[in-house]
């Protein structure tokens, strides 16, 4: 098959385009360049979209001996992925822009141009496995846990399915590194990239205020008494126990956490742990990777990028998903995704709209 490999300078995209060469295939790089400004991304350990990881992957594509490319979809990339999240932060929900990236970059703008200029397949350094049955393609989990990507790649349709490869899925990211070594990669050691790509210094509070302003207002206790101050709602998430500077401290001594954020009325709720639990959830904008369940489902939930499985029921009405938890869940963010499981294998994704709590709050 013609394939066009994703190489975003790292380790992982380099040993993906590698393999799908051995394997036989007609195997052309290409390297996203995503900022309008590549000095204000993260560099060296932190990178991932900018000039030193664009030279990296053509290196890789070097060695590997395929042609290689660099796309500029910096303008796609701030529209539905930078704007996206600014947008979501001031509407007080905390929204996943690596998620948002695969769903409106890589598997969308790359997938449709690479079909168009004649392409089979797009190839990416993802940790997740695709399975091949009778009825289609399923998206399962990795077999390293500890890397698995299946989160953010729950948003891909049954049609982009058809048309990608993760070659990692079946493999520990430690023998991975070992690999590209073997194969002469000068990437096998470089660091993961991690947290945002396009918040150069890692403080995205700073960078949100840089883009929206300040907007005082008062952080409140579930019965609405005022307990401190805060410069805009934008700083703030769902489950925050850290920087919420409250001189007034709990009446039973313990940590305090952010129940709920309203940017109209610009208060921050806060509460403790036990007010965090909810019992189920709303969501909306369901991405299935295979066939819309018509039935209500037994599954699990992911509920953030790293978090634990935890058992649901879940069913699909009006364009909506309503989840119930088996046992309370916490710090369940509007914005982040609800991801569904069978087992392994990925049911689908959808955008968390608003939770249900053990105990009414002040919203």
């Amino acid at each position: 098959m013609r394939v066009l490999a994703a190489m975003s300078g790292g380790v992982d995209s380099a040993v993906a385009a590698a393999r799908m060469a051995e394997a036989g295939h007609d195997v052309t790089g290409v390297h996203l360049a995503l900022s309008r400004n590549p000095q204000s991304y993260r560099t060296g350990a932190r990178g991932c979209c900018t000039i030193e990881d664009s030279r990296d992957a053509r290196r890789a594509a070097d060695v590997i001996g395929i042609p290689f490319y660099v796309w500029d979809l910096a303008e796609r990339f701030h529209a539905d992925v930078v704007e996206d999240f600014v947008n979501e932060y001031a509407a007080g929900r905390t929204p996943n822009p690596c998620l948002r990236c695969n769903e409106k970059v890589k598997f969308s703008a790359v997938l449709e141009r690479a079909l168009a200029l004649g392409f089979d397949a797009v190839v990416t350094g993802h940790y997740a496995r695709i399975v091949d049955t009778a009825t289609g393609r399923e998206l399962h989990r990795a077999v390293d846990p500890a890397k698995d990507q299946s989160y953010v790649l729950g948003v891909l349709t049954q049609e982009q399915l058809a048309h990608a490869f993760f070659p990692l899925g079946d493999t520990p990211k430690t023998e991975i590194r070992e690999e590209a070594a073997r194969r002469g990669l000068s990437v096998a050691d470089k660091p993961d990239s991690h947290d945002i790509c396009f918040i150069a210094d890692g403080n995205t509070p700073a960078f949100l205020s840089a883009q929206l302003g300040e907007a005082p207002g008062d952080i409140v206790d579930a019965q609405g008494n005022k307990l401190g101050e805060h410069k805009g709602t934008h700083g703030f998430t769902v489950g925050q126990r850290k920087g919420l500077r409250i001189g007034t401290p709990a009446a039973d001594g313990k940590p305090r956490f952010v129940l709920d954020i309203s940017p109209v009325e610009r208060t921050v709720t806060v509460g403790s742990r036990e007010e965090l639990a909810v019992t189920g959830l709303t969501a909306s904008k369901p991405r299935w990777c295979g066939p819309a369940p018509t039935a209500e489902l037994q599954a699990t939930a992911q509920l953030r990028a790293h978090g634990d499985e935890v058992a649901v029921t879940a069913r699909l009405e009006d364009d909506q998903v309503h989840v119930t938890f088996t046992e309370p869940a916490t710090a369940v963010a509007p914005g982040q995704a609800v991801v569904l499981y069978d087992g392994t294998r990925v049911i689908g994704s959808a955008t968390i709209d608003s939770v249900a709590r053990v105990t009414p709050q002040h919203a």
